[in-house]
């Protein structure tokens, strides 16, 4: 089934920063046509946070590729600010660039081993043509994700997993992004980095006042980070509103089975 999205509260009259609008999904033609997302509707409002749960196969890379406007819908549409998102407008698409920004799963990919932390730092602002001291916004950027200054002229080969996703989410915040979209953010990182990682991303949240999208297998993170959330399955939202609702009182089967292999959820 197909869930219609619940009045969010604390919401305006303003529109959503992003929205799918009955979207479909599909891959080749005929008889191979393979439809991963079914009518998909959701909002992502201005100072709110939205977790996108599911397993493996759910549609989660699919729905991140079209809100981070990596892919065109085969049906439907993408919108940011409440209007249509296309891709041919480049004007248009360089606004949206600065103002949503993807923390990509693994950061030993997602940074360039031959860059340094300043010029990681620095790219975004010189592509986006972002005003401003770009040094001075290099040394601010670290100290907002816990690491210092001198680390700029350092390498990503130099720094543990924990601080190279660090300078990955450093450098998503680098233009100052209205809706910060993680992916998996602390899957590839060792248990015992995997909780200052998320307790970063829940400080910068609260800091900055920013809109945060977190797409994930794991219930229990997004149950920390997220103030609403929808539930995927086969490609189709079977559940979503309020997390405390959806954790407490899941209503559909799927999401009883997902709570049910969790050992502890936060309070």
């Amino acid at each position: 089934m197909t869930a219609t999205p619940a009045p969010t509260a604390g919401t305006t009259s303003q529109p959503p920063l992003l929205a799918l609008r009955e979207v479909h999904r599909t891959y080749g033609h005929g008889a191979r046509a393979n439809t991963v997302l079914h009518g998909i509707d959701l909002e992502v409002h201005a100072g709110r946070s939205l977790g996108i749960v599911g397993e493996s196969g759910a549609g989660k890379s699919t729905i991140l590729s079209l809100l981070m406007a990596l892919s065109s819908p085969s049906a439907g549409q993408v919108e940011f600010r409440g209007a249509p998102l296309r891709r041919a407008r480049a004007s248009r698409m360089r606004e949206f660039r600065r103002s949503v920004q993807l923390v990509f799963q693994d950061p030993r990919s997602s940074l360039d081993p031959r860059m340094s932390v300043d010029q990681i730092l620095r790219e975004p602002l010189e592509s986006l043509v972002v005003p401003g001291d770009h040094r001075a916004r290099v040394a601010e950027l670290l100290e907002a994700v816990g690491l210092t200054p001198d680390m700029a002229a350092r390498y990503p080969g130099e720094f543990s997993g924990g601080q190279r996703q660090r300078i990955a989410i450093a450098r998503t915040l680098a233009p100052s992004p209205q809706v910060l979209v993680a992916d998996e953010p602390a899957s590839a990182l060792d248990v015992s980095v995997r909780a200052q990682i998320i307790e970063l991303l829940a400080q910068l949240k609260d800091e900055l006042g920013m809109t945060l999208v977190m797409v994930s297998h794991d219930i229990a993170i997004v149950g920390r980070l997220c103030e609403e959330t929808v539930i995927l399955h086969d490609g189709r939202i079977v559940e979503q509103g309020p997390t405390l609702d959806v954790l407490t009182a899941p209503k559909d089967p799927y999401t009883q089975k997902l709570l049910a292999a969790v050992p502890q959820l936060p309070g």
